[in-house]
C-alpha cells in the first residue's frame, strides 16, 4: 500500500480534510472528489458500523484522498477490523499517556512491531504487498483532548510508531472549563502552543479541528494536519443558505 497523506505530511505543507459522520458511501464519494486530501470517517460520535465504513472506503477508490477512520475507542479489536477493511490509518481518540500510545501502535502493526492478527480482508485483497508495507505506510494519529494528554505530550509523541498528533478542540475545551473552543482564552490557547512545541521537538506533524473561519489561523500557527467543519455542517449550511434565498418575502 501507499499512503499519500503520509507522504504529503513529510513535505511539511498543510493538508486539508474533513469529518464524515453521515453513514452513506455517497458522502465520501462526493467529498473525496472535490479537493479534500483526507477524510475522517467518524465512528466515535456516529452510529456508523463496520459494513458501512467498508462501503464508504470503497467509494473513495480511484481518488488521491486518503481515508482515515476514527474508531469508537482505543481498542485493539475495533482497530484491527477498521484496518482490515481498508482504512489507511486511524485517529485514536482519548490518548492521555505513553501507555495509551504504545497500545495503539501494537494494535495497528503486525508482529514483531505489534500484535495485529493477519486477515486483512479487503485491505489485502488486491495488494500482494500489503503485509510487507502496512507497518510502514499506515498512519497512526494520537488525538489530544484532555489536560492529562497536554501534560504528557513528550511521553505520547516520543512513542515510536505514532506518526502525528491532532487536537480534539471540543473535548479539550471542555477539559479546560469551556463550553466551546475559544481561541482567545489564554489557558486554552497555551495548550495549542504546547502541542506545537512538542510536535516540533519530536519532529512529528500536528493538527487540529477547525471551522471554515479559522483555517488560516491554524495554518499560520504551524498546524499541518487540518480538518475543516464536517459533512453534517456542510449539508446544514447549504440547506440554510438555500432556504434563505427561497423564502417568500413578507408583503
Amino acid at each position: 500500500m501507499k499512503n499519500l497523506l503520509k507522504e504529503k505530511l513529510k513535505e511539511g505543507k498543510p493538508v486539508i480534510g474533513t469529518f464524515v459522520g453521515l453513514g452513506h458511501p455517497d458522502v465520501t464519494e462526493m467529498l473525496s472528489r472535490i479537493g479534500f486530501e483526507w477524510l475522517v470517517i467518524d465512528s466515535e460520535h456516529s452510529p456508523i458500523g463496520f459494513e458501512t465504513i467498508q462501503l464508504m472506503l470503497q467509494a473513495m477508490n480511484g481518488t488521491d484522498c486518503t481515508p482515515i477512520v476514527r474508531p469508537s475507542w482505543n481498542d485493539m479489536v475495533t482497530i484491527k477490523r477498521i484496518l482490515d477493511i481498508g482504512a489507511h490509518g486511524v485517529l485514536i481518540p482519548w490518548v492521555n499517556s505513553r501507555e495509551d500510545c504504545e497500545y495503539a501502535v501494537r494494535a495497528c502493526k503486525y508482529p514483531p512491531e505489534g500484535l495485529r492478527g493477519f486477515g486483512p480482508r479487503r485491505a489485502g485483497l488486491f495488494d500482494p504487498e500489503y503485509f510487507r508495507t502496512a507497518n510502514e505506510e499506515l498512519l497512526i494519529i494520537a488525538q489530544i483532548e484532555t489536560r492529562e494528554a497536554v501534560d504528557n505530550l513528550d511521553g505520547i509523541l516520543s512513542v515510536d510508531g505514532i506518526d502525528a498528533c491532532y487536537i480534539g478542540a471540543f473535548d479539550l475545551a471542555i477539559n479546560y472549563g469551556l463550553t466551546f473552543p475559544d481561541l482567545k482564552n489564554p489557558d486554552y490557547l497555551q495548550a495549542f502552543d504546547k502541542v506545537l512545541d512538542a510536535a516540533e521537538k519530536w519532529k512529528k506533524p500536528s493538527g487540529m479541528y477547525t471551522f471554515s473561519n479559522n483555517v488560516q489561523w491554524a495554518i499560520e500557527k504551524g498546524f499541518t494536519l487540518i480538518t475543516v467543519d464536517s459533512a453534517d455542517t456542510f449539508l446544514m449550511r447549504g440547506a440554510r443558505t438555500a432556504l434563505k434565498k427561497t423564502t417568500t418575502p413578507k408583503e
